[in-house]
C-alpha cells in the first residue's frame, strides 16, 4: 500500500491541563502518514484521483484552532478521525509534539495509529 506524509504542521492551539495552558495558544507540531492507494493518481495526475493533503492540513487546522483539548492524545484522535473522512484512506498516523510540554525536553509527543474500522496495532 502507498503512503503519503504531512510533516511539520504548526497550529496554534489551547492544549494543556495547568490553568496558565487554558488561556493561549501553543503550538502544536502535526506530522499525518496516511495508508491509500496512489496508483489511480500516478496514471491520471488528476487531483481527483488522489487525497487532497492541502484539504486534510486545513481540516486540522481548523479543528485544532477551535479545539479546547486538554491532551495532545484528544487532538491526535480527532486528526486521525479527519484524515478517515476520505473513504479512500486505509489508515492514518497522527504523531503530535508539543514543544512547550517539558522544561529539559524539545517535546512530549503521542503517535496514534487508526484505520479503517477500528484501531489499529
Amino acid at each position: 500500500m502507498d503512503r503519503m506524509f504531512i510533516r511539520d504542521l504548526r497550529v496554534k492551539c489551547v492544549i494543556g491541563t495547568r490553568p496558565e495552558e487554558r488561556t493561549k495558544r501553543q503550538e502544536v507540531i502535526v506530522n499525518v502518514e496516511i495508508e491509500c492507494d496512489l496508483g489511480k493518481a500516478g496514471r491520471s495526475d488528476k487531483l481527483d484521483d488522489t487525497i487532497n493533503y492541502s484539504r486534510i492540513c486545513d481540516d486540522i487546522t481548523a479543528m485544532a484552532r477551535k479545539s479546547k483539548f486538554h491532551l495532545i492524545e484528544a487532538l491526535g484522535e480527532n486528526a486521525a478521525r479527519l484524515c478517515l473522512r476520505d473513504r479512500r484512506v486505509k489508515m492514518a498516523i497522527v504523531t503530535i509534539d508539543k514543544p512547550s510540554a517539558l522544561k529539559d525536553a524539545g517535546s512530549a509527543a503521542i503517535r496514534i495509529r487508526r484505520s479503517r474500522g477500528g484501531r489499529s496495532k
